[in-house]
């Protein structure tokens, strides 16, 4: 399969594609100059909002409101016209951690991890902000939390420490929040780039973004092997959700940074936001409980 080009963006890192049910509109980010895109695929539309700083990953809330974490910590907006409020920051004392991925889980918990900006090793955590906006740490001593998700039935959770070029999973329990048993599902080899952001489709399947891979790979955890491929025309592949009316269309987003002259002219679509019917619906959604 080859996917599409949706909207030409030249985002500089473009993260954190979150399809909105209510509105029918794609929610996405640039990290690096704080942008907040929503795209609209029925007029081709895409608006970009500043947030003013860093951000990796959003989340819907139920009362219609916005989660937005990035530098800095995890943010609330009433509107996307409205100021952000700090609700938690767990890396005060370092200003070169971020967040980066994350996403919520079946019962409206916001899970997000982190990544040193220095690239520093073993540094990085990932933590889940529950509705009475307390946030806990569930993982330490890693480097750089990505991709994450959970089975259809909620039984699974899904994670990607992007250097370790797994995809690792654990038992989830959807009442207490809590994760055992971690094992690894899907390895990759590293010659065709990293695994970065996924997404869960309605049978189960990982679809992976490669970075630097120039693809997303669908992947059956149960087994540990490769289904499908969508190909792209760049290589930098960030992330991936299921979006659409029938949440058939799986959009993907790419980055252009730290790409030469030489490497743009050869992939001018880089940092564009792609579209590809892969044959399989995803799973809606969850919103952040704040109600």
């Amino acid at each position: 399969m080859r996917a599409e080009l949706a909207f030409d963006a030249r985002a500089v890192l473009g993260e954190g594609p979150l399809w909105n049910t209510r509105e029918k509109r794609l929610y996405w980010v640039d990290i690096d100059p704080g942008l907040i895109h929503v795209f609209d695929p029925v007029s081709g539309a895409d608006k970009t909002v500043a947030m003013g700083r860093m951000v990796g990953c959003l989340a819907f809330c139920r009362s219609g409101g916005l989660l937005a974490a990035g530098a800095g910590g995890v943010f609330e907006l009433e509107s996307l016209d409205q100021p952000a409020r700090l609700i938690a920051n767990p890396f005060e004392y370092d200003p070169q951690i971020r967040f980066n991925d994350g996403k919520v889980d079946p019962k409206g918990r916001f899970w997000a991890g982190t990544y040193h900006m220095l690239r520093v090793a073993h540094r990085a955590a990932l933590y889940c902000l529950e509705p009475n906006r307390s946030l806990r740490t569930v993982l330490v001593g890693l480097t750089n939390s990505n991709g994450l998700g959970w089975s259809p039935d909620g039984t699974v959770f899904y994670h990607i420490d992007t250097p370790t070029l797994e995809v690792s999973a654990f038992d989830f329990d959807a009442e207490t929040g809590q994760i055992a048993d971690r094992r690894c599902v899907v390895r990759f080899s590293g010659d065709d780039g990293r695994p970065d952001g996924l997404a869960v489709d309605a049978e189960g399947r990982l679809w992976i973004a490669q970075f630097d891979g120039g693809r997303v790979s669908c992947w059956d955890p149960k087994s540990g092997r490769r289904r499908e491929v969508v190909e792209l025309p760049c290589a930098r592949v960030t992330s991936c959700a299921f979006g659409g009316p029938m949440l058939d269309e799986l959009y993907i987003t790419t980055a252009r940074k730290g790409l030469d002259e030489s490497r743009l002219r050869a992939e001018p679509a880089a940092g564009g936001l792609f579209v590809v019917r892969p044959g399989v619906c995803g799973t809606p959604g969850f919103w952040f409980n704040d109600r």
